[in-house]
């Protein structure tokens, strides 16, 4: 069935501030393109927090569906933030079942020349009949999936902010962003904007932006921490650590920020070691050396593609890079030391609850000594 064809258009993903973004777009070029006006175009809430809610979402779509133009002419509904589609108790309820079986059926019924509907829905369990359905029988798109990891659909957010902010990324400045900012797309727009503005009309958000004007929202505080320990800064590390813990902060976090980081360190410095990836340069580790190595070791994680710091190959080849390059590498005998140090201190934590601080700044001591 071509596109052109499909009844309806049908939006869905894991992350809802991505599908409502393109739900949004699409809402906006059809209403234009069938020429509505205000009261030919309706948006329907689709969010619903049990069984009573659904029912109420969906008969309130019905209406919105087969209610006839005041003015003649054709109309566009929007069933946005449809949330009952996914794998949950709401979502699992035969209430609930019932109630998408009734939506199917009034799908199935819609008349593209009189309403052009537009569905959003997130998250989404694709296993159902309905979904698949869907996929069938409607202009369908899966945001961040099918082949488009979560990284690479957060990226699509944060380069379509900043174009139309009227600003590009320089070198490396994208990948710090979303390093530090996380999977939390609002904060990511805001964030895009942000360096926009500070970029000026037309301008280039650079790396060197990111670094000083973005918070680390991923990691927290801690964050700062550990790219002081890990460049061999001791005043630094020490003056990170009180900052964290005047602000009272926890031990823990610290700890496994240091572990993380390390680990990746010790994986590095292994491949380094035996020839498989050379130091890296300012752009980072040399990308066909880097799709060796995968190539050649991923099978040793099990098949996980989650990311993680076990596994080096789930991490983002550029920061790692930055990572290697920014510290001041150690020995692999060194790395393991400063392994088993971190483990001693959380063990002296449980043993001395109220001296977190001082406990990591001998840490800190001893090893960057």
């Amino acid at each position: 069935m071509p596109a052109a064809t499909k009844p309806f258009v049908f939006i869905c993903g894991p992350d809802d501030f991505i599908v409502n973004r393109l739900g949004k777009e699409r809402f906006e070029t059809l209403a234009t393109e069938a020429g509505a006006d205000d009261f030919s175009r309706e948006t329907v809430s689709g969010f619903a927090a049990n069984v009573d809610e659904v029912e109420t979402a969906v008969n309130r779509f019905r209406d919105a569906v087969q209610t006839v133009p005041m003015f003649g002419g054709k109309r566009v509904v929007w069933f946005k933030d449809v949330n009952f589609l996914a794998d949950t108790v709401t979502g699992r309820a035969e209430g609930t079942l019932k109630q998408v079986v009734a939506l199917q059926e009034l799908l199935e019924k819609v008349n593209g020349d009189e309403v052009t509907v537009v569905i959003t829905a997130a998250p989404l369990d694709r296993r159902r009949a309905f979904p698949k359905w869907c996929e069938g029988h409607a202009d369908f798109t899966l945001a961040g999936g099918d082949g488009e990891s979560a990284g690479e659909a957060l990226a699509t957010v944060a380069l379509a902010e900043a174009r139309d902010s009227s600003a590009t990324f320089g070198e490396g400045a994208l990948e710090l962003l979303l390093q530090k900012v996380g999977a939390n797309t609002r904060l990511l727009t805001e964030e895009v904007r942000k360096l926009a503005s500070y970029a000026g009309e037309g301008g280039t958000i650079e790396e060197a932006h990111v670094g000083d004007l973005t918070p680390n929202f991923a990691e927290g505080d801690f964050f700062a921490a550990a790219d002081r320990f890990f460049a061999g800064d001791l005043p630094g590390t020490l003056a990170e650590l009180q900052r964290h813990f005047f602000a009272g902060g926890d031990a823990r976090p610290i700890i496994s920020a240091l572990q993380n980081r390390n680990r990746i360190l010790i994986q590095c410095r292994v491949l380094i070691d035996n020839g498989e990836l050379r130091a890296p340069g300012p752009y980072g580790f040399d990308k066909a050396a880097w799709a060796r190595a995968q190539t050649a070791y991923t099978r040793h994680f099990g098949g996980d593609l989650e990311k993680s710091s076990y596994n080096l190959f789930t991490q983002n080849q550029w920061y790692v890079g930055k990572l290697v390059g920014s510290a001041r590498l150690p020995t692999l005998r060194r790395l393991i030391d400063t392994q088993q140090e971190l483990v001693r201190v959380f063990e002296e934590i449980i043993r001395r609850p109220n001296e977190q601080e001082t406990v990591l700044r001998d840490m800190a001591v001893r090893c960057l000594t």
